[in-house]
């Protein structure tokens, strides 16, 4: 089964907690705090692998979660750090956060590997905290949360050549006579609904990767019909063919669908119709009129070259293949087709790490939330009052307590944050 979208979620490894301990050794007096850092939260990696060929892998299995790092121990022993958890995905992967949009890794090449989910760091040992006014500091750092939210896979085929056309123009039966490829052919509306892949070897010794997508209608940029799921795979052709049905037996117009399926494809990206194209004119053996290849040639007027086959005999099939080869040759040698066509550039920045925000809550609470504090209060072990009271500080300096004030909070008045409660002292 052929998947090339899927919503999956990840959770990155939560950093190790700090440790509380001490040194007790022999004729080693006032030993000090002796408690370790927690070790690291393991990353989540999309590895590109070349064998794949399909999301399926992710059809069924939606949720990953990486392992949190080892604890901190005494001696001032650094808890083991997690190995990463990764993900094998094929090649033509782009992976976005489903909340933003924002896209996260975009790739291509075997071997390719991106973080997308960063682990937590590990919490900081109590000897991490020493200093001359407090040498023997009695609380630690619990582990950085890791990364966690949701993402959407998208797959565009790494083809070379991608046939493009309406449905039952004989995009299938042409990949099945130049390739070894067994597509399901029939002529009703969307016989082909997922993409086919095909290497077509020519009789000089050249090949190449040829893809049979999905039938494409009027609307498709705005989605109708398998819109962007044919779209999205056009997107890495490096050369297009484009096969219209002159037979009309179909009842259809040649020059119109030529035209209208252009236009869809300038709508969705305007570089898709700057690629090097081939026209096919298919089922010419079905043509007993010659004025039909005249028309169309008269009427469409594009420099693109226009070529007479028949995919059920195989006339003038070497021929068109001999084209799109150097057409390949020419665009690898003249203009590097962009791997990402996408025109946003997402620059992926640091927020304002202090920032956050008061609300109310229908009790009357004060809700206080924030990456920053939130951050805060999970890597807080506020079982140990002084790790209580250096909480109490960081919100100080963060300037949250007097935003408080400034709200109108009362000393008694209840703080919460993230589901944990706290009374306001003045």
């Amino acid at each position: 089964m052929f998947i090339d979208q899927v919503d999956i979620y990840l959770k990155a490894g939560d950093g190790g907690n700090g440790l509380v301990a001490y040194r007790r050794e022999k004729y080693v007096p006032m030993g000090g705090p002796a408690g370790g850092d927690g070790g690291n939260g393991a990353d989540i990696i999309f590895e590109v692998d070349e064998g794949l060929r399909t999301l399926m892998d992710f059809r069924y299995q939606r949720h990953f979660k990486a392992q949190r790092g080892q604890n901190g121990m005494s001696a001032n022993a650094h808890g083991k750090n997690s190995e990463p958890l990764v993900l094998k995905v094929p090649p033509g992967t782009v992976i976005k956060r489903k909340d933003t949009g924002e896209t996260l890794a975009d790739l291509t090449q075997h071997g390719a590997r991106a973080v997308v989910a960063k682990g937590g760091r590990g919490g900081r040992g109590n000897s991490r905290f020493a200093t001359s006014r407090n040498p023997a500091p009695d609380f630690a750092e619990n582990g950085e949360p890791g990364e966690e939210f949701e993402v959407i896979m998208e797959l565009k085929l790494m083809a070379d050549v991608g046939l493009v056309g309406f449905p039952s123009v004989g995009k299938s039966t042409m990949l099945s006579a130049v390739s070894k490829a067994k597509p399901k052919i029939g002529n009703y509306p969307f016989t082909t609904i997922k993409p086919n892949l095909g290497v077509v070897a020519t009789s000089d010794g050249r090949s190449f990767v040829m893809a049979d997508l999905p039938g494409l209608i009027e609307g498709a940029s705005e989605g109708t019909g398998l819109g962007h799921q044919f779209l999205r795979h056009v997107e890495r052709t490096k050369v297009i063919v484009h096969v219209i049905d002159i037979s009309g037996t179909e009842g259809r117009d040649a020059v119109e669908d030529y035209r209208t399926i252009r236009n869809e494809m300038a709508l969705y990206n305007e570089k898709l119709i700057q690629r090097p194209e081939v026209i096919v004119l298919n089922k010419v053996d079905l043509v007993s009129d010659e004025e039909v290849f005249d028309r169309f040639e008269k009427e469409v007027g594009v420099d693109s070259e226009i070529y007479r086959i028949s995919a059920v005999t195989h006339q003038n099939l070497d021929e068109m293949l001999y084209r799109v080869a150097d057409l390949l040759e020419e665009t690898d040698a003249v203009e590097d087709i962009p791997e990402n066509t996408d025109e946003r550039v997402v620059y992926r920045h640091e927020k304002d790490r202090d920032a956050f925000e008061i609300t109310r809550d229908d009790d009357g609470a004060y809700v206080v939330s924030g990456a920053s504090i939130e951050r805060i209060f999970k890597m807080t072990d506020f079982n140990r009052d002084a790790a209580v009271r250096r909480f109490a500080r960081q919100m100080r300096t963060m300037g949250i307590d007097d935003a408080l004030r400034d709200r109108g909070i009362e000393a008694g008045d209840t703080v919460r944050i993230l589901g944990g409660e706290f009374e306001f002292v003045e």
